[in-house]
């Protein structure tokens, strides 16, 4: 039994798809499904029943998964505790506020703690954070979700305990093409956007996961891409967008789009880490005053 044979359990065990798995690890899919056989075999006991869609554990996969956390966790400490080297925290960060509100909680880390090392890591996909943050991979991620307890936007946790923090709200804009037929409307319910497209990203993607829940099923949706895209396709009235009130605000002033009478709900910027492990000297301490 090797630690790297438990990541790989631990990434097969967060994404519960040896694909999704392979994508947060940056391996191949085969590679993956090599490395659980290869713990299997140590083991001598199946740990993924496989005779269903998704790769759900075993009793014997649900005995080794506390050991597994705490054998990883036990193996990072000590690699701390011989490298010695500078306090270094690695922040997972979603690419899609990294522009508009990362520098912010950058400047307030480097204030409270001018010493301390910050590595960014940059993903556009949710799910690759949690799972750096779940095996130890990541200290921290800023991330969006609704205000409510962690994942109340609808999205997959990762079976490791988390802690969070509320940073601010990130205010949302339903947003159309002055030449939209709804674009001089004063007022707007669910009921006007039937038959309308949503342009959305990723069904992952936040602001999807808001649409969702914002609008339900009143209007279709079209699939344009990321942020960017999915604002300049709404410029050229393909459909309707919701977006952060942030990354529209130049284009309202301009003209080029004009915002709806249909006020969302805002999201909310989250740092969250670890409940079970302090890698970090002080990490609690330093995460909870940059929320200050």
């Amino acid at each position: 039994m090797e630690l790297r044979q438990l990541r790989v359990f631990e990434a097969v065990v967060a994404h519960r798809t040896v694909t999704g798995a392979a994508v947060a690890l940056g391996l191949a899919p085969s590679s993956v499904s090599e490395q659980v056989r290869t713990l299997e075999h140590s083991l001598g006991a199946e740990l993924f029943d496989r005779a269903r869609r998704d790769m759900t554990l075993t009793s014997a996969g649900e005995r080794l998964l506390p050991w597994s956390r705490r054998l990883l966790d036990q193996a990072e400490q000590a690699r701390r505790d011989v490298v010695a080297t500078r306090a270094r925290l690695r922040l997972g960060v979603l690419a899609a506020i990294a522009a508009t509100h990362v520098p912010a909680v950058l400047a307030r880390l480097a204030d409270r703690r001018p010493g301390l090392e910050i590595s960014l890591h940059t993903d556009t996909a949710r799910d690759g954070l949690l799972s750096g943050v779940a095996a130890g991979a990541l200290e921290a991620a800023l991330i969006l979700d609704s205000p409510g307890p962690l994942g109340a936007l609808g999205f997959y946790l990762p079976p490791a305990p988390l802690d969070h923090l509320d940073l601010q709200d990130v205010p949302l804009a339903l947003v159309a093409s002055p030449t939209h037929p709804l674009a001089r409307a004063t007022t707007l319910t669910r009921g006007h956007l039937r038959g309308h497209r949503l342009l959305v990203d990723t069904p992952g993607c936040s602001y999807h996961l808001a649409g969702e829940r914002l609008l339900g099923h009143h209007v279709q949706r079209l699939h344009t891409g990321a942020l960017p895209v999915t604002r300049a396709c709404t410029e050229q009235g393909l459909g309707i967008a919701l977006l952060p009130a942030c990354a529209v605000q130049d284009h309202l002033a301009a003209g080029t789009l004009v915002r709806l009478p249909l006020d969302p709900p805002p999201l909310r910027l989250r740092l969250l880490w670890r409940a079970a492990r302090d890698p970090l000297p002080g990490l609690r301490a330093l995460l909870h005053a940059a929320c200050a």
